[in-house]
């Protein structure tokens, strides 16, 4: 209280000098900004790089460096509040914190209850790590990259470029599908062969194609199954594997790989049918009352 006193009332007899209404307030509160202002850039100027250099000192990824980056921009801001509070005269800033806490815990509740459920969705994530930033992600009817994961959303970036704001609670209620959480993906596609074509010269055709592509991963190598005897061709699954892939890169060597399996389907002589339908029965034609029949002859 001393060192309150020692520092606004100075202040305040300046500003009753010259005739400043309120002086005393006054004088808090520019004790009060100076304070504040003082204690957040010290703690950024030297708390912040010794706080990042433990981070990375301790081999933290990006992933669980960016909450205790706002966990320590919040901390100096609170310091540096607590201590701008007290110096400035208005009292101890916790007990008066703690005090309003108390008699508003129950519309807080209520009030909050979306944001703290939120916020622990965004530690679980945190800990669990279904995902990280840059994964590639779908769930419901939304896919992405992860561009952002903070303590009560995540932002994700779509495939047609729009920024999705996320609640962390919403993504941890739902079943998420990280294609790339082993840092490869599998992809399947059926190609269609005639019931007369060689199933064992398409399936090396498919399998040469593969390992042609320099996207395409020897191992797992590509393997070929055939799943389905449609109505006009036979179904021959490729499976193959792509490593560390983005949404873009999953797309383009797909394109690519069935565009040199078709290519080569084609010099080779293997038909890719369509179906075919054919349309029965027949037309029959009866004598309607008011239209007249032509005459025999």
């Amino acid at each position: 209280m001393t060192a309150t006193v020692a520092s606004v009332g100075p202040v305040a007899d300046q500003l009753g000098q010259v005739g400043v209404p309120y002086a005393q307030t006054i004088a808090q509160l520019l004790v009060f900004v100076a304070v504040f202002v003082i204690i957040y850039v010290l703690g950024q100027l030297t708390i912040a790089p010794l706080v990042t250099r433990a981070m990375r000192a301790r081999g933290l990824d990006e992933h669980a460096r960016k909450p205790l980056q706002k966990l320590k921009k919040f901390l100096i801001f609170l310091i540096a509040l607590s201590t701008a509070f007290g110096t400035a005269g208005f009292g101890n800033f916790l007990q008066a914190i703690a005090t309003i806490a108390a008699a508003a815990t129950l519309a807080i509740g209520f009030a909050l209850q979306d944001v703290i459920k939120n916020f622990v969705a965004g530690i679980f994530i945190y800990t669990d790590k279904p995902f990280r930033i840059g994964d590639w992600i779908e769930w419901g009817d939304n896919a992405g990259v992860v561009e952002d994961i903070s303590l009560r959303v995540t932002r994700v970036r779509t495939f047609d470029n729009e920024l999705l704001t996320v609640p962390n609670g919403v993504l941890m209620s739902d079943v998420i599908k990280n294609p790339v959480a082993k840092e490869t993906l599998r992809l399947k596609f059926v190609f269609g062969i005639g019931y007369d074509d060689n199933i064992d010269k398409a399936t090396e055709i498919i399998v040469e194609e593969a390992e042609n592509h320099d996207g395409i991963l020897d191992d797992p190598a590509p393997s070929v199954r055939l799943v389905e005897l449609g109505d006009s061709s036979v179904g021959l699954q490729s499976r193959i594997w792509i490593s560390d892939p983005s949404r873009a890169d999953f797309v383009k060597v797909r394109g690519e790989y069935v565009t040199a399996v078709k290519e080569r389907f084609d010099e080779e002589g293997i038909n890719i049918p369509y179906p075919n339908r054919t349309i029965g029965g027949g037309l029959e034609l009866e004598t309607v009352e008011g239209i007249v029949e032509p005459a025999e002859d």
